[in-house]
């Protein structure tokens, strides 16, 4: 960038400008004698400034933003300095650019021979000069345009060109005032000409200004719309200081190769890295990279292109010291040399080195320690030792690690790249762990993680809360030959039904679905009995019943209420004995071995009585598993009607009940869905946006167990192609959401029971999460968010997943996506540009990023984009959109 140097210059001349202008009062200044028109109005009454008065306010926006990014400088820390610095450089170059089309369209307007352009180019002063949105300090911004249009209207003779100009001079003479010194009586000063449209001065102080802009802009926000976010601090997990790998999880482990770039090994240990498709750490020693000399200049050796090669294909390089000296023993400006030197070298390789740091021998004393948290590394151990370095013997070295693994479970591996017999023992101990059900991570930025599963690894492995085996019975009746018929019970059974066996992997064979001529009542009987009580299912099994269709409730003779759900062939006069009665449900449940069993039911009856929910421990699923279950929840209530006016043919209940099961019953952000968390979400959803009132509770029996659902990651890239939500749906959900909000999160549950009484719901207690499922749930969040078209609420959900995962491409390109959503194209580009950093191979990025580009006008990049999509998914679902493009092209 060559003209970074002026940059430099121009930034601390511009804040001290804006800090001599900010003296006096804003709330004291006189009112204007006429209210002057903000620039929407003004294009509006005048649409040929239209143009140049968008361009003006993207140039003070590119202004407020250098200011944010720098009003506070002296409290960042280095790096975070660094990091301004950088964004706020390539907003003053964009703003080059900005004035640079400003001047363009000055021209374009002066050369024409309307007799409105004078008017026109006023109508820009009136905003520059009135606007009453603006502060002093923002018209600052607008200096150098003026002092261009100055220019090319000075060269007209014409009497209105000749007013224009005097009036720019006045304008420029009242910035130039607010530059040398604001606090001077200005009105006395101007007093003495008759100017009566020129800058009137508000005379606000600093501080009000930066406030101001501050309700608009964060230097977070900044930061994101140019392509960077700052990841949190990186964790501690071992130790306060150090990583010994005892913390991953279990069947993890992390692969380190110590003390190069070699050249040969180095590339060999990556050839067989990427084919296995596991990632690797390589801790390298500063003198095989360079040198730096005593002023601080660095001259990188011929292996230094090893290293950047490394960190271009996303392998982690992290500091193993300058010479690979014994650093317990070493103190002071040669410690310090030993650890800077070796991170100023692999800076100067690629600024995109890892802040990691292993210690020689894994020799290391406080002052080592304490030297690596003032520079921002972390101290990388190991529990699992290869000794490739004294062991010659290949086999002899895949024994031992395996052996270790084996005791340990878990861990950082610990090799070198220097050596043969290294590169021999790799595939034989990968080949092990691999079909022992291991899983690789790497380095994401903050810790190690696995970043995604391996290619040909099973992707669709079954999560484990317990269960050996689901079932389900699901329901759905519209079609009564002698009840009243319904709209959308048979589509709710079928979308409950498409959920178990698609978002939460129940096998079709083992999901019995019943809808109208079907759903008779010897079937639905025989569909219990003969598939599903008694010894059909196991111990450690689950069974999810639902129902969509009419219920009803007797009264008997006892005065008890007895509620029933009615089969399509039943006849209202006959209910009592050809409907199915809640003691046969309830039967039925006790009859089945599976440990936890869940009936909801989308029909309004009463008349069952309930027992507690479920416990709320912090251990949850330890001791849930100790404990069976019989849940229910229902739609309403026996003098209710459901109501079958929800999105998507479905009723309010079911509808809301989908969302739930989408993500958003995981009210505690575990992870799960318990039947409790499930009632808490639903019940009072409903309630809030119908005349329902949905009852839950425990069938007699129960030990207090909980129905579990475990929400699966989502594995979406947002393209073109993902389905949102349509206006009713997204009006329905503002509605629930608004009721959630109202609630206090941390207070129970208030809900009915079937019996007509009240009951307390105790969310349980969530236990400690990763950085990698707290990263993946705010990813899931932003999902849901952008079904729902709330864009800036996603962004923030995708931003808050990469602060906690830096690697995490899938929401690097959901974020990207968002902004190309918002029509925010280059803010598109940047990040689909990052997505591709960290999976190149991911083709959908490839695809968003053409769309980007050509909206952003730069048909080449879209060009190489579309095509470099199509090299790696010719038969993709956006093949023919790509081609298309490229015909375009």
């Amino acid at each position: 960038m060559p003209r970074a140097p002026s940059f430099r210059l121009f930034l601390p001349s511009l804040l001290l400008t804006l800090l001599v202008a900010g003296c006096g009062d804003k709330d004291a200044q006189a009112p204007a004698a006429v209210t002057q028109p903000s620039a929407q109005a003004a294009a509006a009454a005048d649409p040929a400034a239209a143009p140049l008065l968008g361009a003006l306010q993207k140039q003070l926006d590119g202004y407020r933003r250098i200011i944010v990014l720098l009003a506070d400088e002296e409290q960042q820390s280095a790096a975070d300095r660094t990091t301004s610095t950088r964004i706020g450089q390539q907003l003053f170059h964009d703003g080059l650019e900005q004035r640079g089309a400003i001047a363009t369209q000055f021209d374009t307007l002066l050369r024409g021979t309307s007799p409105q352009r004078f008017a026109t180019l006023g109508t820009v002063l009136d905003y520059i000069e009135s606007a009453p949105e603006l502060f002093d300090a923002d018209r600052l911004a607008f200096r150098e345009v003026l002092r261009d249009l100055h220019e090319r209207i000075g060269a007209d003779s014409s009497l209105p060109a000749v007013k224009l100009h005097q009036r720019i001079g006045e304008d420029l003479e009242a910035l130039d005032e607010i530059e040398r010194n604001y606090n001077q009586e200005l009105t006395r000063i101007f007093s003495r000409f008759e100017r009566t449209r020129a800058i009137d001065l508000k005379r606000e102080k600093w501080d009000d200004y930066i406030a101001h802009l501050h309700k608009d802009y964060s230097r977070e926000a900044i930061l994101r719309d140019y392509g960077v976010i700052e990841p949190y601090p990186m964790s501690m997990k071992d130790s306060d200081r150090e990583i010994f790998g005892r913390d991953l999880p279990p069947k993890t482990v992390v692969l380190t190769f110590d003390d190069g770039p070699h050249k040969a090994y180095t590339d060999e240990v990556v050839a067989i890295l990427k084919r296995y498709d596991v990632p690797g750490v390589f801790f390298e020693v500063g003198r095989n990279l360079g040198k730096v000399d005593t002023d601080g200049k660095v001259s990188l050796g011929p292996m230094a292109k090893i290293s950047r090669n490394l960190m271009e294909e996303g392998y982690a390089v992290g500091n193993h010291s300058l010479t690979h000296a014994q650093l317990s023993r070493t103190t002071g400006d040669a410690l310090r040399q030993q650890v800077l030197d070796t991170d100023t070298l692999l800076k100067d390789v690629d600024s995109k080195r890892a802040p990691l740091f292993r210690f020689p021998y894994g020799a290391r004393n406080a002052e080592g320690l304490q030297l690596l948290n003032e520079a921002g590394l972390k101290s990388i151990m190991w529990n699992i030792d290869s000794m490739d370095w004294a062991d010659p013997v290949p086999e002899s070295i895949v024994q031992r690690v395996l052996d270790q693994v084996n005791k340990e479970q878990r861990g950082i591996i610990l090799f070198h790249d220097i050596h043969d017999r290294a590169v021999k023992a790799l595939p034989q101990i990968l080949d092990r762990l691999i079909a022992d059900g291991y899983q690789f991570a790497g380095w994401n930025g903050r810790d190690f993680s696995v970043a995604r599963p391996r290619k040909g690894s099973d992707r669709d492995a079954t999560v484990t809360t317990g269960y050996e085996k689901s079932w389900a019975i699901v329901v759905g009746i519209d079609n009564y030959a002698k009840w009243p018929k319904l709209e959308y019970a048979s589509h709710d059974a079928q979308a409950v039904a498409d959920t178990l066996t698609g978002q939460f992997g129940f096998p079709s064979s083992q999901v019995i679905v019943l809808k109208n001529e079907q759903a008779t009542r010897n079937n639905i009987l025989a569909a219990f009995h003969d598939r599903l009580s008694d010894d059909r299912t196991g111990r450690n099994d689950r069974v999810f019943v639902f129902f969509a269709g009419h219920g009803a409730t007797r009264q008997l003779a006892s005065g008890r209420d007895l509620g029933y759900i009615i089969p399509v062939d039943s006849d209202p006069k006959e209910f009592a004995t050809d409907a199915i009665a809640m003691t046969d449900i309830q039967n039925i449940a006790e009859s089945m071995q599976a440990k936890h069993v869940m009936f909801v039911m989308d029909a309004c009856y009463s008349g069952l009585g309930l027992t507690r929910g479920g416990p709320s421990s912090s251990s949850f699923l330890r001791e849930n598993a100790r404990r069976s279950a019989r849940q229910m929840l229902t739609a309403g209530g026996a003098d209710q009607q459901v109501a079958d006016t929800g999105p998507n043919g479905h009723s309010v209940f079911t509808w809301v009940l989908l969302q739930a099961l989408a993500g958003k019953g995981d009210l505690n952000g575990d992870g799960l869905i318990t039947g409790t968390e499930l009632a808490a979400y639903v019940a009072p959803a409903v309630s809030a946006v119908s005349q329902q009132t949905p009852a839950f509770g425990s069938l007699p029996g129960s030990q207090g167990g909980e129905f579990v659902f475990q929400v699966p990651d989502s594995q979406e890239y947002l393209n073109a192609d993902t389905r949102q939500l349509t206006a009713d749906a997204i009006a329905l959900n503002n509605k629930v959401d608004a009721a959630q909000d109202a609630k206090n999160s941390e207070a129970p549950v208030t809900v009915a029971d079937l019996q007509g009484g009240k009951a307390k719901l105790v969310v349980p207690t969530a236990g400690p999460a990763s950085d990698r499922q707290r990263s993946q749930q705010a990813n899931d969040r932003g999902l849901q968010l952008y079904r729902e078209k709330r864009y800036d609420q996603a962004a923030v959900q995708f931003a808050e997943a990469l602060k906690l995962r830096p690697d995490f491409a899938q929401a690097a390109n959901n974020l990207g996506f968002v902004y190309y959503r918002q029509q925010r194209y280059p803010e598109a580009a940047r990040w689909l540009e990052n997505t591709l950093k960290i999976d190149p191979s991911r083709a959908v990025a490839y695809l968003n990023l053409g769309d980007a580009y050509v909206h952003a006008g730069d048909k080449a990049k879209a060009k190489q984009a579309y095509t470099t999509y199509l090299a790696l998914q010719p038969q993709g679902s956006g093949a023919a959109q790509a081609r298309a493009q490229l015909e375009k092209l």
